[in-house]
């Protein structure tokens, strides 16, 4: 009895894994943001300010291709496709699905960057799904992809805005206290994305789901 025990938790323990797919190994990190010059600096492109610190840390370059800017790295197994969508914020979604299917990424395996101003400025939160919560980025993804059931990042703006004032505030510039601080918080923001690919999403909920400005 006691040598057929053995068997079993030796077989058990030594059991090989089942090897990752090539579609297991690849993520899309998508930005979401405005393309102009005009918009580049606006809090409601902090997707792409996080996406291109993203590529600095992996040493990867952007070229223009179908419906955005696409950069692409090799880290540690991992294929990342970072995405900023040419398309415009409210037409996301498009850019979004192409990347998805001509990549032949999970949506489980999609990340997704947007600003919120129902956070305080420096904090994330990082959710496997949830609704566009008045995002026009997020509403068009949904809508194209098919459900809500797609991990995302949120970069708290805050909204320190007057009643009505929120397409000004949100479409405005950061104030100066607001740049000192941004490299830190969006270094960290890119961390977290890495981390999605190496760690998994709820490990990376845990470890990152906090005012990242104190962390």
């Amino acid at each position: 009895m006691f040598d057929k025990l053995k068997t079993i938790f030796f077989r058990f323990f030594t059991k090989k894994k089942e090897p990752e797919t090539e579609s297991m190994k690849k993520f899309l990190i998508v930005g979401l943001g405005n393309p102009g010059q005009q918009y580049k600096y606006t809090r409601h492109n902090i997707g792409f300010l996080v996406a291109d610190w993203l590529a600095e840390k992996l040493k990867a370059h952007f070229k223009t291709e179908r419906y955005g800017d696409v950069a692409k790295a090799n880290y540690r197994g991992k294929r990342f496709v970072i995405l900023k969508p040419s398309t415009y914020m409210n037409l996301s979604g498009k850019a979004v699905r192409y990347w998805l299917e001509k990549e032949n990424i999970d949506k489980n395996n999609l990340m997704v960057i947007a600003d919120d101003v129902n956070l305080d400025f420096g904090t994330i939160r990082i959710r496997p799904k949830g609704s566009d919560g008045g995002h026009n980025g997020l509403k068009s993804i949904q809508e194209l992809i098919g459900g809500t059931q797609y991990p995302r990042l949120r970069f708290g703006i805050g909204n320190d805005y007057p009643k009505g004032g929120q397409v000004d505030y949100v479409l405005g510039k950061w104030i100066p206290e607001q740049m000192e601080n941004l490299p830190e918080l969006i270094d960290k923001a890119a961390s977290a994305l890495i981390n999605f690919a190496q760690e998994g999403l709820q490990r990376t909920m845990n470890k990152f789901n906090s005012k990242i400005a104190n962390s």
